[in-house]
């Protein structure tokens, strides 16, 4: 089994104004900064064999700040780690995305949740064969995890009322193509905003 911690990426100025990122490479602000180092002080409580994360800059950042806290090297930047791709919805806030695709408007160059799933899991198994019996660290996005616990979960989780905040990390287990969610740290859901508009990405 190999033990696999997600961490989502510190906020970003796009995720203070409650933007789609997507594969938009918007960098980490200084709060994003702050939560990254909390975190790797959180997890410098534990020992870990390796550090991973999406090449995306916002992960990526948040992925050596993290490092230099648990004493590994620089993060090993892996593909199909990167948050889904969102198409010509990237940039614009949820009521903009409401306006432009209401219902259920065809988004030109929206990734499927299916394709994100198959790409991640791929990444997994590439890391289960570098990487067998290790403990990982694994820095992504929040439409990743959020996908990657409801996969583990047959959709049980994430609750309704629930986000995977930035600075978050949750633990997985990976063995023979089979992911398990050990520990989900969800957060309450925005008071200002219904679920279904909290931005994860």
């Amino acid at each position: 089994m190999t033990q696999i911690t997600f961490v989502r990426h510190g906020q970003t100025d796009w995720n203070l104004q409650r933007r789609i990122q997507g594969l938009t490479d918007i960098p980490l602000n200084d709060t994003g900064r702050a939560q990254a180092r909390r975190t790797g002080e959180q997890l410098a409580l534990d020992s870990w064999d390796a550090i991973v994360s999406s090449p995306l800059s916002r992960a990526r950042e948040t992925a050596e700040i993290i490092a230099h806290h648990v004493g590994l090297p620089s993060p090993d930047l892996i593909d199909g780690l990167q948050e889904r791709a969102h198409g010509d919805m990237e940039g614009m806030s949820f009521e903009e995305r409401q306006a432009a695709f209401p219902g259920d408007t065809v988004v030109p160059g929206l990734e499927s949740r299916d394709a994100v799933i198959d790409r991640v899991l791929a990444a997994l198994g590439g890391l289960e064969r570098t990487h067998p019996f290790e403990r990982i660290i694994a820095v992504t996005h929040g439409g990743v995890i959020g996908s990657l616990v409801r996969h583990a979960t047959q959709g049980g989780q994430p609750a309704a009322g629930q986000v995977i905040a930035n600075g978050s990390h949750h633990d997985f287990s990976w063995s023979g193509g089979s992911l398990a969610l050990l520990t989900l740290r969800a957060a309450e859901t925005d008071k200002d905003l219904p679920p279904s508009k909290i931005p994860q990405r």
